[in-house]
């Protein structure tokens, strides 16, 4: 029995161990799965940003919606001197005009009045002179008295005094002698508001002005703020503000005044940032975004915010360990104003984190 079973498992254990044999021999050497570091080439290093992390105060940054306006303590409006009608108006809002240039003329009967006053006075000036004269010769001849010379001088006086004012009533307006009174600029600026047209018929007792010129060396930001930040904000703190015109363009400013009421439509608080304005690249009613920093009470380990690199609901750092190698570090986020990171832990302080292309070696290293 025994002797039988053997005779049928020798064969059966043969194949299994010629089996063991082939596969041994042709299974392939074990390899090294260690990844060598990722190095970062020269040529990239060497536009790098490297940041240093660092503690700091936090910072937060709170967020307005904004408009530019004009600064009104920098406006000039021109109002209608004359009644009459208008003619040669050839700017349009938005024109830059210099002080003194002629924005439109206008074909007045109160401005040919003048002229003839001015040409009446002068004409009683030289009469009266005359007469002056005369007296005074008479008075010497002895055909007439003191009293006379008095009165004639008296007149005489009184003809200069009226051509004087003559002729400043016509200097006031333009000093025309053909019945035109021209509208001038009175500063150098920007032309922001117009309410005149060519043929329009204009009189000294419209309320509403011709022209608007703002010079626009400097410009308001009108901003609401929300009833829980009202504490937050201060006169005088300063502000970044951006435009969508210039997304990448930051005006700084200050805050210039902050209302005493909120406003009854909206429930928030006019705060209002004076802003310089080089090159005239702010434009009345663009919308604006104000940025004000309000520093807390407490510090934290910070890195600039270009540092971090946000994936699967996780943020990273790559740390700079050598002199090309890096690493990713996750980080646990305290807040982020945009500008500085806060970092709860996975940085200490002295640590070297990479600030520019991040993802892109993040990429790199996770690939």
């Amino acid at each position: 029995m025994n002797k039988s079973i053997f005779q049928y498992s020798f064969p059966l254990l043969s194949s299994l161990a010629l089996l063991f044999t082939v596969f041994s021999c042709n299974r392939p050497e074990a390899t090294d799965d260690a990844r060598a570091p990722y190095v970062v080439p020269d040529s990239l290093m060497k536009t790098l940003v490297v940041d240093t992390v660092k503690t700091s105060n936090i910072t937060d940054a709170i967020k307005f919606n904004g408009l530019v306006d004009f600064n009104t303590d920098k406006v000039v409006n021109v109002f209608p001197l004359v009644s009459g009608n208008v003619q040669g108006v050839t700017v349009v809002p938005g024109d830059f005009v210099k002080a003194g240039q002629v924005l439109g003329v206008v074909k007045s009967a109160e401005v040919a009045n003048y002229n003839s006053a001015l040409i009446t006075a002068a004409t009683n000036v030289q009469l009266t002179a005359k007469q002056l004269s005369q007296q005074k010769d008479l008075f010497k001849s002895g055909l007439a008295s003191q009293v006379d010379i008095t009165n004639a001088q008296v007149a005489y006086e009184q003809a200069v005094a009226a051509k004087t004012a003559a002729e400043r009533i016509l200097s006031i307006n333009g000093n025309s002698t053909n019945g035109e009174y021209l509208i001038k600029a009175p500063i150098d600026g920007f032309i922001v508001q117009m309410n005149i047209t060519n043929g329009m018929a204009i009189r000294t007792d419209n309320n509403g002005g011709l022209f608007t010129i703002s010079d626009l060396k400097n410009v308001w930001v009108q901003a609401n703020v929300y009833e829980g930040n009202i504490g937050k904000v201060h006169q005088g703190d300063s502000v970044k503000v951006t435009t969508i015109s210039y997304p990448d363009k930051v005006f700084k400013g200050r805050v210039d005044k902050l209302m005493d009421a909120l406003d009854p439509a909206t429930k928030t608080l006019k705060m209002r940032i004076v802003l310089p304005n080089p090159g005239y690249l702010l434009k009345p009613q663009m919308f604006a975004t104000v940025t004000l920093e309000n520093n807390e009470n407490r510090t934290a380990i910070s890195v600039s915010a270009k540092s971090l690199v946000f994936d699967n609901s996780q943020y990273y750092v790559v740390v700079l360990t050598g002199k090309n190698n890096v690493e990713i570090r996750p980080v646990q986020l305290i807040s982020n104003n945009g500008t500085t990171a806060y970092i709860q832990s996975g940085l200490k302080p002295g640590e070297c984190v990479i600030a520019s292309n991040a993802i892109l070696i993040y990429g790199s290293l996770n690939s």
